[in-house]
């Protein structure tokens, strides 16, 4: 198999270093060139073709969002963010995940022994995973809202859980909001790290007619609001008094992940049971699927994006193989059937 070329845009001479050598490392990888700052990021993609490209979010001369834009009109390839723990740096970052990045990595603190390696791995894995996935630039059709699905009796009981990684974020905007707002509580495992999900939480929730918030710990879980697991943490779900309520844990990565989908899926199964509606959205890896065939065996309803519209389909793939999914739909028919399910009966 051929390696991997990435080519490493970047106006810190740092950060062009540390990510040349981080790529030069991998057995699978070639780096295809540096730049420090998108024109001559564009002149080195008229005499080199990587795979993937990683970009600074901040740029001199062309901004990164300026760019990608370009890109993903003129030559669609893979983009891996490289954003600062900032909320303008959050807040770019989502707006480039809009415009068609596949994914994101911080920029790293290298504080404490061990933190070096640790992003290495981190950034080749993402790199790996971007090599590999459908580039998709933003729909520029409006997204149509539901109709309110005036929930009552034993429907309005009901949960829905959620599970995403690589792709997952702009899978979830399209899933969340065309949600009518008297939908059940909806609580999101998206793997993301520490500084970018209250960002992600509040862009959601100006779009959709739900509420979206960062999920706290012992809150309850009302209808009509979507629950978003704080970066680096894992969130369950659970009774309170016979009221469902989320619980934050800081107990150790689950399939390498914090959130970890299939945490939450597992905490789902125990505390809803047949009153549970899964979804497996766009992700590498196999994080939730067997705890979302353990929400299958409780008598939870479970969905999976399909193939054709994920950006990376190993998640719901895995979903599938288990045997855990009664669902494969396309991206832009799960809301429609999320309000069916949450109208049945029982």
């Amino acid at each position: 198999m051929d390696r991997i070329a990435v080519l490493v845009v970047d106006d810190s001479a740092v950060m062009r270093s540390l990510v040349s050598r981080i790529v030069q490392a991998q057995p699978d990888m070639t780096l295809a060139g540096v730049a420090s700052d998108p024109i001559l990021a564009l002149e080195r993609l008229r005499t080199s073709a990587p795979d993937v490209i990683t970009l600074d979010v901040e740029m001199p001369r062309m901004n990164g969002l300026e760019f990608l834009r370009q890109l993903m009109q003129s030559r669609p390839l893979p983009v891996v963010m490289v954003s600062s723990l900032t909320e303008r740096g959050a807040d770019t970052t989502l707006r480039a995940l809009e415009l068609g990045a596949v994914d994101f990595i911080a920029k790293p603190q290298l504080a404490r022994p061990g933190e070096l390696e640790a992003y290495a791995n981190d950034l080749a894995q993402k790199l790996r995973e971007a090599a590999r996935a459908r580039v998709r630039p933003r729909r520029s059709e409006p997204v149509v809202p539901l109709a309110r699905c005036a929930l009552s009796g034993p429907a309005a009981d009901k949960l829905i859980v959620i599970g995403a990684s690589t792709g997952g974020v702009e899978a979830l905007r399209e899933v969340l909001v065309p949600l009518p707002a008297d939908m059940p509580p909806i609580v999101v495992a998206q793997h993301m790290p520490p500084g970018f999900t209250r960002s992600f939480a509040q862009r959601l929730d100006a779009l959709c007619q739900i509420g979206v918030k960062e999920a706290e710990n012992g809150e309850p879980l009302r209808p009509g609001q979507a629950y978003i697991a704080p970066g680096g943490t894992h969130l369950l779900v659970e009774r309170r008094g016979g009221k469902l309520a989320a619980r934050i844990s800081l107990e150790a990565p689950v399939n390498r992940h914090r959130p970890s989908v299939d945490t939450l899926f597992r905490s789902a199964a125990d505390a809803a049971g047949e009153r549970c509606i899964g979804l497996m959205l766009s992700g590498m890896g196999a994080d939730g699927a067997l705890a979302m065939l353990e929400m299958r065996r409780r008598g939870a309803h479970n969905i999976a994006q399909d193939e054709a519209s994920c950006v990376v389909f190993g998640m719901p793939k895995r979903a599938i193989a288990e045997q855990a999914v009664h669902d494969v739909l396309p991206l832009g028919a799960i809301a429609a059937r999320l309000v069916e399910l949450c109208l049945a009966s029982g």
